[in-house]
């Protein structure tokens, strides 16, 4: 039974070990980066894979028995209620150009639905994390999205897809509509951590498709934790296996919603 003591050391492991990631991450930037392509504009360096092997084997050593899912490694499957969605590096054409808008992502999903949150910027030394029932937090603090009821003074977030040299479907239409009607829209290039902006009220709303499962899973409890709102673009229940993903901080979701389906 998850009990909200079982919870906390969920959260507290998670958060542990993604500060120790981070840690790697930041020692690895200080040093040449060895860069592999998985694909045209998609990346992967020396750093991701450092710090996914790190966070595999703090899990494995802690929790054998828990299924993984990770950006790099093969997803390990053991019928377990746990798994563990993991981005050791959220954020890595980022980090391959040295510029300072990166993080860890660590979520833990219970009988499917993410129940730990830690996303960690270890630049900022920021650690954003959350457990079910028990509120969002930046390091100690409590964190709550911003009130912003109007989209023309709401700062917005989103991102781009890997297959936009190739695919139609490449958010420049919905980046179109947005940047005409809200204050402004930015486009930083970490979900996870735009999420966290989001959570904390840097941002009002966020919008992105072709999102992977590690892109939002922790972000996902942090988020609705500190009182937002996450959907699909038709409003329906928002799930990490999903392709189209609306967050805000409830007030906008409705605005937003109409203005992607116009």
């Amino acid at each position: 039974m998850l009990t909200s003591a079982v919870l906390k050391r969920y959260s507290n492991f998670a958060n542990k070990i993604a500060i120790e990631a981070g840690r790697i991450l930041i020692e690895k930037s200080r040093k040449r980066h060895r860069v592999i392509f998985k694909g045209q504009i998609d990346l992967v360096t020396d750093a991701d894979l450092a710090s996914e092997k790190y966070i595999i084997e703090a899990i494995t050593a802690k929790y054998p028995d828990h299924s993984l899912l990770t950006e790099e490694a093969s997803a390990r499957e053991n019928n377990s209620d746990f798994r563990w969605v993991i981005d050791p590096l959220d954020g890595t054409t980022n980090f391959a150009h040295d510029f300072p808008f990166y993080c860890v992502s660590i979520g833990l999903e219970y009988r499917g639905k993410i129940v730990i949150g830690a996303i960690y910027d270890p630049v900022r030394t920021e650690l954003f994390h959350a457990r079910h029932g028990a509120g969002a937090f930046l390091n100690d603090a409590r964190i709550i999205v911003s009130e912003q009821k109007k989209l023309g003074q709401a700062l917005l977030a989103t991102g781009f897809p890997y297959d936009i040299h190739q695919s139609n479907e490449d958010n420049l239409k919905y980046f179109r509509r947005f940047i005409k009607q809200a204050q402004a829209v930015r486009r930083a290039g970490s979900a996870a951590l735009d999420l966290c902006y989001l959570a904390c009220g840097r941002f009002d709303g966020f919008w992105e498709l072709k999102l992977h499962p590690w892109d939002t899973a922790a972000a996902v409890v942090i988020v609705t934790e500190a009182g937002g709102k996450m959907t699909d673009f038709q409003g329906r229940e928002y799930s990490i296996y999903g392709k189209y993903l609306l967050a805000s901080n409830g007030c906008l979701h409705a605005q937003m919603k109409k203005v992607l389906n116009v």
